[in-house]
């Protein structure tokens, strides 16, 4: 039987993950899940642990007002609260999308940017303000918060295990970010899944997840591979017209609630 065995949440985009035990979900997928962002003052242009390794070392903790307490190694913390509806809009950009969402202000810019080490924003996106999916997966009226592209990501640890085998030491499965993880399918089952339940959500599968040199960060350490693993390894067997695949994005139709142990169950 086939069972959700994780739960993974990440508040601010490239930050550390929230492991869960439960959670609900909303039009944007996971509650609180990469509703926040930073962003180069100057540019307004996302920044990632892609640029900035040492992201993966920052915690942005969710709280139910929907506001985040900051922190990392050697800083103090730093509660930020929710942009109310006077706060500054910011032109940002990510990836291909220009929008204007809310600045979280001037404390939380200064704190960010002595963490980054340069002239740094902290800004939250609104469900309102929410950014459409890729163009040509999915339905036009799918929408994302800050995740690259889609909702949310599911790896079945069978996948992992698998490059775990073929790499040789065993790896993380926070090198993928993912938000669900499935136990008790085959490896890379996940590739062909178009339709899952798991609870009484129902979930699309969009599109195979492509994957770059992030994998290649530790996420306790934020310390690259010498060796370039897992993506050289991905790369050299896992590698399509659209990249090195590992993982499915997801969009889910309706909300409710998840919890790890629940059965999934695959519809197509």
């Amino acid at each position: 039987m086939l069972r959700l065995s994780a739960l993974y949440r990440y508040p601010l985009k490239s930050g550390k993950a929230e492991i869960l035990q439960q959670i609900g979900l909303d039009k944007l997928g996971l509650d609180g899940d990469r509703r926040w962002m930073l962003v180069d003052e100057a540019s307004g242009r996302f920044l990632t642990q892609r640029a900035v390794a040492k992201m993966s070392q920052l915690s942005a903790l969710w709280n139910r007002s929907g506001g985040l307490t900051l922190s990392s190694p050697g800083y103090a913390p730093l509660d930020v609260a929710l942009p109310g509806s006077a706060a500054q809009l910011r032109g940002v950009t990510i990836w291909r999308d220009t929008l204007r969402v809310p600045d979280a202000g001037d404390e939380a810019a200064a704190w960010v940017s002595e963490f980054i080490g340069k002239p740094t924003r902290l800004v939250q996106i609104p469900l309102e303000r929410a950014r459409t999916t890729q163009a040509g997966y999915g339905r036009d009226d799918d929408q994302v918060a800050f995740a690259d592209g889609y909702p949310l990501l599911v790896i079945g640890q069978a996948s992992l295990d698998d490059l775990s085998q073929k790499v040789g030491r065993p790896m993380d499965m926070l090198r993928f970010r993912p938000n669900l993880v499935i136990e008790g399918s085959e490896a890379f089952a996940e590739d062909g899944w178009k339709r899952l339940r798991i609870g009484d959500v129902e979930f699309r599968a969009v599109k195979p997840c492509s994957r770059c040199i992030l994998t290649t960060i530790d996420p306790h350490t934020g310390e690259r591979s010498a060796d370039r693993e897992p993506f050289v390894t991905l790369e050299a067997y896992r590698k399509t017209e659209d990249g090195a695949i590992f993982g499915q994005n997801l969009v889910n139709d309706g909300v409710g609630r998840l919890e790890v142990g629940m059965p999934v169950i695959i519809l197509e």
